[in-house]
């Protein structure tokens, strides 16, 4: 059996925890979808546990080579893999319908993948992923927490968004420096904010860029207002809820000038 030199896989540590590798396949709820697609399989070890779950429209994209071949010749009732990059990929060609995302992702794009989940919000009603720790605690904090940022506001606008448990680095080939998390991010009922979308995103974005001031100094920098004495101008960006967010990105949608 050949194996795959996993130091070529763009940053990705390997997984080679098989009960580990079950519980994340068991983390997929299967409510609302049949099509699942796995982000980096590597060398199939969560990939064996999805295809014994027998999800009718099973998809993987690998961005290796090596791993692709790895994945033809090993894993011969896996009918549908994807050699790209998932950053770059139409998810909107291969579904028609909603679908999961699940895989262990690789640290260095972990942040990435889930933006681009964001951007096919409408499809993608669950996710299933292990990240870095830090990363999974971020994702999942509330408003107050220090780790609460960009990615905390953005997904849990759209998801609701669990810690479901954690993995020791000594799970994986070759380990990392760091300990891993595995979340789920689950779609809520919202159809799309009471405001600009886009602007929402800007407002969120621009707020935690400079976190350390209050909102009046950060909203202030990034655009030009009329005036800057909303109501939660004295706060700092993570003690804002997501409607809050909301609630200021109509304020500035009505008080800006023009945007910079």
């Amino acid at each position: 059996m050949k194996r795959v030199n996993p130091k070529k896989n763009l940053g990705q540590h390997f997984l080679n925890d098989r009960a580990i590798a079950r519980k994340i396949s068991e983390s997929l709820t299967g409510n609302g979808y049949s099509g699942v697609l796995e982000v980096g399989p590597g060398m199939g070890i969560l990939t064996k546990f999805l295809i014994e779950r027998g999800f009718k429209d099973l998809w993987v994209i690998e961005i290796d080579n090596e791993s692709v071949h790895y994945l033809k010749e090993n894993l011969p009732s896996l009918r549908n893999i994807i050699r790209g990059d998932f950053l770059t990929f139409d998810p909107d060609t291969v579904f028609g319908n909603k679908f999961a995302v699940i895989g262990n992702f690789p640290y260095n794009i972990s942040s990435q993948i889930l933006f681009k989940v964001l951007e096919h919000r409408e499809k993608v009603v669950e996710v299933c992923g292990m990240v870095q720790k830090e990363v999974a605690e971020r994702i999942c904090a509330g408003p107050g927490s220090k780790t609460y940022g960009i990615l905390s506001v953005l997904l849990q606008a759209y998801y609701n968004a669990e810690l479901l448990f954690t993995v020791s680095n000594k799970v994986f080939t070759p380990p990392p420096a760091v300990q891993s998390g595995v979340i789920r991010l689950t779609r809520n009922e919202l159809k799309r904010l009471d405001c600009d979308e886009e602007l929402f995103c800007r407002v969120v974005k621009a707020c935690f860029n400079q976190r350390r001031k209050t909102l009046r100094n950060s909203v202030k920098s990034a655009f030009d207002l009329e005036k800057t004495d909303f109501p939660e101008s004295h706060l700092r960006p993570e003690q804002l809820s997501v409607d809050q967010f909301v609630r200021l990105t109509n304020w500035i949608s009505l008080n800006r000038k023009s945007s910079k």
